[in-house]
């Protein structure tokens, strides 16, 4: 089964994934953090425990202490992190959102609202 983190600052949208995953059973072991650092703290700690990281981390680009951009590029200089799969996701279909997600190391792009079992779909590809 495979981990995936999601971070995002709207409480909606988080339970929404949570929601989802459960409602269509989805075959995913889901975290979901309201921001950037909580989410990087439990990544340390999987590490600091032995385990992997997740198949994928997700996070919103627009958060407003710490953007998801941020995030992937705080990920991607940390050795640790730098083999994850990093999504940057966001109701915006604007091509420079989508061109700075891909620029600061983001492996895709994902528009709002998220199909969950699509994206666990394009993990096992």
């Amino acid at each position: 089964m495979p981990t995936l983190f999601y971070v995002d600052d709207s409480r909606d949208d988080l339970f929404y994934l949570d929601y989802i995953s459960r409602k269509q059973q989805v075959d995913v072991d889901l975290f979901c953090f309201p921001t950037a650092e909580a989410a990087f703290e439990a990544l340390e700690q999987r590490v600091a425990e032995g385990k992997g990281p997740p198949e994928l981390l997700i996070a919103d680009l627009y958060m407003p202490l710490d953007s998801g951009i941020g995030l992937i590029g705080r990920l991607r200089l940390d050795d640790r992190f730098k083999a994850m799969r990093l999504a940057i996701c966001s109701g915006s279909d604007a091509d420079e959102d989508r061109a700075r997600a891909l620029e600061a190391g983001a492996d895709f792009y994902l528009e709002k609202p998220l199909d969950l079992a699509v994206i666990i779909l394009n993990l096992e590809v």
